[in-house]
């Protein structure tokens, strides 16, 4: 079945592939078939949250035709205090 995956790094790398995988493959294997982990030595699947379609979902997750797997990055800014930052800059 056809799948895709996709990440963008801190650096402003981004990857997305389509990719064949078996009927019931779940998303690790998908993840591993992919060549990500190796592309991207930083993404840990223990510890960064994975999605199909923008809805997290958990490692093992069987996938279905035409999902999209996304892999976040972790937040690098608390976004409670991003509106704040540009409303203090624009009083400057």
């Amino acid at each position: 079945m056809q799948i895709s995956i996709a990440y963008s790094n801190n650096q402003g790398e981004q990857a997305w592939i389509e990719l064949e995988v078996a009927d019931k493959s779940t998303v690790e294997e998908a993840i591993q078939a992919s060549g990500f982990l190796s592309r991207f030595p930083e993404i840990d699947l223990e510890t960064q949250k994975i999605g199909i379609f923008g809805k997290l979902v958990k490692t093992s997750q069987v996938l279905e035709e035409f999902d999209r797997v996304e892999i976040y990055r972790p937040i690098t800014a608390d976004p409670k205090t991003v509106p704040r930052r540009a409303t203090e800059k624009e009083k400057e």
